[in-house]
């Protein structure tokens, strides 16, 4: 390797691209141990520091007492401090890399910050970016990611931005290396976070003569994809290994903006994961509680991560309404995970006082909770298929809507991949797009065999092919798709709870099905005169029921209820109550006896954790409603109390005593065939009940 103090400055290595003999190189390492879990705290701030390099006197202001101060008054217990940001610039006293030290820092920021964090208690994990590096994008454009037109990839020349990402099948990996050595020689290392870390579709040389080497089309964008995605995976395994050597206990994470399927085959190389999630940059409101039911199944602490930003990242001088950043950080502890708020350090060094103000607020109240927070494991029934998986995008519609109608209905659920074991959960749900291959039908066979449930809507259960349904345990043959839409909807009594006695109207496309003799048609359908053209149309927007029955909605056999409509992705375009209601009804057939009821509004959010070295389960209840009051997205700015909700948690222990927690006030309660029901007399924003035994 060259020496460190030039790395940047030698010739390209590798830019002639097909004499480059191992494109993989930076991968080449021994095999990378598993990264050991690791235990998170409570209450991180993560501290943005992207400085320009035209910007003066950085860090002038910087006074190491007055900053750990600040973050202790605000009860922060963790920090993560930058050592590199996207500008490629360094924030410390560097040696290897002098020229890539911010030219105007007026003071060697990092290892004051760590040092006066740890008198304080405060731990300090490093932030480092990986494949938006601004600096090296303009020293080495040869190392950028090609797009398959040739283009490289990201932010213009004439525009604002770093958004330029380096391929990691480059010699790039090989200077991240010597940047990390150098960490451990200038400062205590609790932590890494590792930034952009990301699947990439590089067409560039270099990975055009890896994939041809390995018999891989590049022209074909899916075996592209595939091998960016191993790329990607390649080097956080190998970078663990190689961080390992230099420290055997520090945290290691890697970002790359969501914890989801794709990151399973890497998850050895993390020690936790940290779920960047600010609903108001772009995320949404739904996308933690999807990511998060999905991340806390891969053995890893998690913590949430939202910021303190009106809008996202680098949104200087502006401040989240309290009320949100206290449903933000509470729903994380909701969902057994730990707390993280993003902030942005102002280039002269001095954190802003009504940030910690608003921050303290919130961090004052989670410190108060984390004794029934500690060491607390969910307590679910149903497995919900991740649509991620089988369709991508981080929140399609089909997981969009089986959220939003699980939530409002109260059940415990986790998200969960096609490797996960099914015999953990009462019920799982296939919404709408999961498609069964061989191994999967079997599975599932398996699983029905030995006592599991099904709920199923629209594709889920049809081979992969489209052309029948994988299980004859489904209960219906595929005819193809309906040949109206929209029709309409008319549940029969064993599904009709809380729905009119008419056909309701489906939007959406339904399959035709035929069901199997021995099972039991639970909604018809119900045709309209005909479909809309511009031949045959009706009033407004579309035709109405003719009244004739014309194929089945809704079927089961034993334990599988079908819908034959894409409920989910309805419930996620409009949200139809009686899509909703429909798809409750069906799991209380096939789950009668739920871990959790609660009575209330359906704004109401709440989860049941189990600490089992107390002995205790930990009811939590959240009413915060996010508005859309801007257009850009949702808000959140009151808290409405809601009052009397009556709660029936099961139990199968006798119950010594119940009581709403942090405030230690007892509760009245009964118990009885294997439950416990009590009356929460008022829940303001947040409240946790804690039911002993």
């Amino acid at each position: 390797m060259p020496d460190r103090r030039t790395f940047l400055k030698t010739s390209a290595a590798g830019a002639a691209g097909l004499a480059w003999v191992d494109p993989l190189h930076a991968f080449t390492a021994a095999p990378a141990a598993a990264a050991a879990p690791f235990t998170l705290r409570f209450r991180q701030v993560h501290l943005d520091f992207h400085t320009s390099p035209l910007i003066p006197d950085v860090a002038k202001d910087f006074d190491p007492e007055r900053y750990a101060d600040t973050l202790a008054r605000a009860h922060v217990d963790s920090v993560t401090t930058f050592a590199r940001c996207h500008h490629g610039l360094i924030y410390y006293d560097t040696k290897a890399f002098p020229e890539r030290r911010h030219p105007n820092l007026r003071r060697n920021l990092l290892p004051e910050q760590v040092a006066a964090c740890h008198r304080r208690n405060i731990r300090v994990p490093i932030y480092v970016t990986v494949q938006w590096d601004q600096f090296t994008a303009d020293a080495h454009p040869e190392w950028r990611i090609v797009t398959e037109t040739g283009a490289l990839e990201g932010t213009p020349p004439y525009e604002a931005g770093f958004y330029r990402r380096l391929c990691l099948n480059s010699p790039y990996p090989e200077f991240l290396k010597a940047h990390v050595k150098e960490l451990f020689e200038v400062t205590p290392v609790d932590g890494l976070f590792l930034d952009i870390v990301a699947a990439q579709d590089c067409s560039c040389v270099r990975c055009r003569s890896a994939m041809a080497s390995r018999g891989i089309d590049p022209s074909n964008a899916k075996a592209r994809q595939a091998f960016g995605a191993d790329v990607a995976k390649e080097f956080r395994l190998t970078m663990t290994d190689y961080i390992r050597q230099l420290d055997k206990s520090c945290s290691i994470f890697y970002n790359a903006g969501h914890v989801g399927p794709e990151t399973r085959p890497s998850a050895p190389a993390y020690t936790h994961f940290e779920l960047e999630s600010l609903p108001s940059g772009g995320w949404g409101y739904l996308h933690f509680p999807l990511s998060i039911r999905y991340a806390r199944t891969l053995g890893r602490d998690c913590l949430g991560m939202t910021g303190k930003f009106h809008t996202s990242w680098g949104d200087f001088h502006s401040l989240k309404n309290p009320a949100a950043l206290q449903f933000e950080c509470f729903q994380m502890l909701a969902n057994a995970a730990k707390c993280s708020v993003g902030d942005q350090l102002h280039p002269r060094g001095a954190l802003d006082a009504a940030t910690y103000e608003l921050i303290g607020s919130v961090y004052a109240s989670v410190e108060q909770k984390e004794p029934w927070c500690r060491d607390a494991h969910p307590i679910v029934d149903i497995g919900v298929f991740s649509p991620e998986e089988f369709t991508g995008g981080r929140v399609p519609p089909p997981a969009m809507g089986v959220a939003r109608i699980l939530q409002e209905g109260r059940h415990q659920f986790d998200v969960i991949d096609t490797h996960e074991d099914l015999q953990r959960y009462k019920v799982v749900v296939l919404p709408d797009e999961i498609r069964l291959n061989p191994e999967l039908a079997s599975r599932l066979q398996a699983y029905l065999d030995r006592g599991g449930s099904i709920l199923a809507s629209s594709k889920s259960g049809l081979t992969p092919d489209d052309k029948g349904f994988a299980l004859p345990s489904f209960g219906v043959t595929l005819k193809g798709d309906a040949p109206y839409s929209p029709d309409f909807i008319r549940a029969r009594p064993a599904l009709s709870a809380g729905l009119p006695s008419t056909e309701l109207v489906m939007y959406l496309k339904a399959q035709e099905v035929t069901p199997a003799p021995d099972a039991e048609v639970l909604a018809d359908v119900v045709v309209p005169y005909f479909n809309r053209t511009w031949e045959h149309y009706s009033s407004h927007r579309h035709t109405p029921s003719s009244g004739v029955v014309g194929y089945a909605g809704v079927v089961r056999k034993g334990r599988v209820i079908y819908f034959a409509h894409p409920v989910f992705t309805q419930y996620a375009k409009n949200a139809p109550r009686w899509c909703k209601t429909l798809v409750l009804n069906a799991l209380d057939q096939l789950l009668p006896s739920p871990v959790l009821r609660v009575t209330g509004p359906s704004t109401l959010v709440a989860t049941v954790n189990l600490q089992a070295s107390e002995r205790r389960r930990v009811v939590h209840l959240l009413n915060y409603i996010p508005e859309r009051r801007g257009t850009d997205f949702d808000v959140i700015e009151d808290v409405i109390p809601v009052r009397d909700l009556g709660v029936t948690l099961q139990v199968a222990d006798r119950v010594r005593d119940v009581q709403l927690v942090p405030q230690r006030q007892m509760l009245k309660f009964e118990q009885a065939a294997g439950s416990v029901t009590f009356t929460v007399p008022v829940v303001e924003g947040h409240q946790m009940v804690s039911v002993s035994a």
